[in-house]
């Protein structure tokens, strides 16, 4: 059976001209699912989650958010979302309280024991004024004028950007209570452990345009290999090789990715992934002096990274 679509995007665009935007984005999120969307700054999360939320208008495409289109019912969509934007502004002169019940009665919801129980899970006074916070409590306010409402589906855009670890990690289980619920989890960062240890699914983008999605699980089963060797051995050789990317460390030894001629064979360890044709890899390598090679799976970071180069 199908599963029902929390979020369904089919070539939405967003142009500003020669600024970037985003491109013929395709996208399907489960409901239910547990979802991270992944990117550096700059690559179109925050353009992409905006126009899902109706806040802006897309340049063509079309899009829908439980159900609803993005145009024509952005209002139900701004009822059922609970959304957190990477950047948080609040009137002047309020409190961490009015702020927090401002939000609810937006909503016509009395939130205030959930309120209260979020602001001490996340070490929250109340009773300051969002004008005194730094910026990771002003996050905390955020993360409960999103939350205290039991949305159907929470939207959080870069959320722990000033939390410290213990927060993140207060932060991430409270999101997984609300997923338990039965809401919908969509969450865009650039921080790869966040998505690797809490999403069922995830998607990559790029200058505007999705690269890859799918389960984490199977984007980690890319049939790229991260190889490590250490010995004496022709790197020039090595990275002949078709299906040979250096890794973010070993790039930046070399970032032209040619080594010198004194520098061709020598006693080293490179580390680097590999999408190739193994028999040739292990071909290339017969010829060297291999002390140790181990051969893993890539973790998603390193997928990332090599998606990025």
């Amino acid at each position: 059976m199908e599963r029902l679509l929390a979020i369904e995007a089919s070539d939405l665009t967003k142009s500003y001209g020669k600024s970037r935007g985003i491109r013929n984005l395709d996208l399907k999120v489960e409901a239910g699912d547990f979802f991270g969307f992944i990117g550096p700054n700059g690559a179109g999360k925050s353009t992409t989650i905006r126009t899902l939320l109706g806040l802006i208008t897309p340049s063509s495409g079309s899009a829908k958010v439980l159900g609803y289109d993005i145009v024509s019912g952005k209002e139900k969509i701004l009822e059922k979302v609970g959304y957190l934007p990477s950047e948080i502004h609040f009137y002047h002169g309020m409190k961490v309280r009015d702020v927090i019940k401002y939000s609810a009665d937006l909503r016509k919801t009395d939130c205030s024991q959930k309120a209260e129980e979020l602001c001490r899970r996340l070490d929250l006074d109340p009773g300051r004024k969002v004008d005194d916070l730094s910026l990771g409590n002003r996050k905390k306010v955020g993360i409960i004028c999103a939350v205290q409402h039991h949305p159907d589906m929470l939207i959080l855009d870069e959320p722990t950007s000033g939390l410290d670890p213990l927060m993140q990690k207060e932060f991430f289980t409270i999101l997984q209570e609300e997923n338990e619920r039965g809401a919908t989890i969509f969450f865009s960062s650039h921080i790869l452990s966040e998505v690797q240890a809490y999403c069922r699914s995830a998607a990559f983008i790029k200058d505007g345009k999705i690269l890859l999605s799918g389960k984490v699980g199977d984007l980690e089963q890319t049939g790229t290999r991260k190889v490590c060797i250490t010995g004496l051995f022709d790197r020039s050789a090595l990275l002949s090789l078709s299906g040979v990317t250096l890794t973010d460390e070993d790039a930046g030894q070399n970032p032209d990715k040619s080594v010198t001629k004194a520098a061709d064979i020598r006693h080293s360890s490179v580390c680097f992934l590999y999408n190739g044709d193994i028999n040739k890899l292990l071909s290339v390598l017969s010829r060297e002096r291999i002390e140790d090679i181990t051969i893993t799976e890539p973790s998603l970071e390193e997928i990332f990274l090599h998606y990025y180069e």
